[in-house]
């Protein structure tokens, strides 16, 4: 009888250890349950966090707090004073320039051009007749072309020929002396020709070549330009296409189907000596697939869109940028969204508030 005793109480020990085992394991299981939910959300956090801080997006941070102390005090000022020492030195130079002798710029552009090859082309007077005149001099002309691979100079040789008889009556009133008229130039009085000005705008504009490499390039090519020089051919060489950019512009607005948008594009302020975020526009005809850029100061505005496709009739494709709200009551302009923009909050409301078509993009 005490045997059997011992085993019922073996046995209810073993079955009380069975079920605190069981209790102690469930807790566990509970814990390790609650941690691997606690340990995805965390993931989860961090996966958002990444996509936040590495990933694409259009929605910028918003401005810091003008009232918060800046580390880098010193550095400010010391930006500050460069950049009066460079306004200094600027002001200088062009006073310099202004009091310079107009043969020291034939002089260095003479210095340029030495060891470079020289191709002459002789403008004669058209309907000359040589049995009443004598040549007495020449005037030449001289620009800076560009061939692929190669550098050489143009000069443009114009004889001049006077009458052998001084005292003989000219024809049809011409003058005693013929030459034969200049053609137009690129630039007024300027060095570079029509083909060095079509490579420098090619380089940087399809190949964005900025200036200064481009130096160096035409400087292996044996012609040291500084690069203001350059920068100053730039502006009276897009002067020339102005006349193409208005019949692009004109043919890419004359049609039904247009996608607008407008880029962040830095600009560099000579006076603060920083990069400005402007903005380019950026005008497409889908279906003649033809583009055309347009800044206007660097202005998004209401008004620029406004001005710029004032003449537009048809369908109008872009984001949710209010400034296209401009075309809300036209009935000659219809806006249409696309898919992606009108998952934003902000385009959203635009598309409530205007009849806007949705495009799938």
């Amino acid at each position: 009888m005490d045997q059997m005793q011992a085993v019922e109480l073996l046995i209810q020990s073993q079955a009380e250890q069975i079920r605190q085992l069981t209790e102690a394991n469930a807790k566990l299981s509970g814990q390790l349950t609650g941690m691997q939910q606690r340990m995805d959300k965390l993931l989860a956090q961090i996966a958002w966090f990444t996509r936040q801080f590495y990933g694409r997006k259009s929605e910028k941070l918003s401005q810091l707090d003008p009232g918060q102390l800046s580390l880098f005090e010193t550095i400010a000022d010391e930006e500050e004073r460069l950049a009066e020492i460079e306004a200094a030195r600027a002001t200088a130079e062009k006073q310099i320039e202004e009091q310079a002798p107009a043969r020291k710029k034939e002089r260095s552009n003479r210095k340029m051009l030495e060891g470079l090859p020289v191709v002459e082309v002789v403008l004669e007077p058209e309907e000359l007749d040589l049995n009443k005149y004598k040549r007495i001099g020449e005037e030449r002309t001289r620009t800076l072309e560009f061939e692929p691979g190669k550098l050489y100079v143009k000069e443009l040789v114009r004889p001049k020929y006077a009458l052998k008889d001084n005292t003989a009556p000219t024809v049809d009133g011409t003058s005693g002396v013929i030459i034969a008229p200049l053609p137009l130039l690129p630039i007024y009085k300027g060095l570079p020709g029509a083909s060095l000005l079509a490579e420098i705008l090619l380089q940087k504009y399809v190949y964005h070549l900025p200036f200064y490499r481009q130096v160096q390039q035409l400087g292996h090519l044996g012609v040291k330009i500084p690069e203001n020089t350059i920068s100053g051919w730039f502006k009276p060489a897009c002067e020339l296409l102005k006349p193409l950019y208005e019949v692009l512009k004109k043919e890419v607005i004359d049609t039904d189907y247009l996608q607008v948008d407008e880029t962040t594009l830095p600009v560099i302020n000579k006076e603060s000596h920083k990069a400005k975020k402007e903005y380019l526009w950026m005008v497409r005809a889908v279906m003649k697939k033809l583009v055309f850029f347009y800044y206007n100061d660097g202005s998004r505005s209401q008004q620029t869109v406004g001005t710029l496709l004032k003449s537009f009739t048809g369908y109008l494709q872009s984001d949710g940028w209010q400034a296209y709200n401009v075309f809300y009551k036209e009935d000659q302009v219809c806006l249409v969204g696309c898919m992606v923009h009108i998952r934003r909050y902000r385009n959203f409301n635009l598309i409530k508030s205007s009849p806007i078509m949705i495009a799938d993009n």
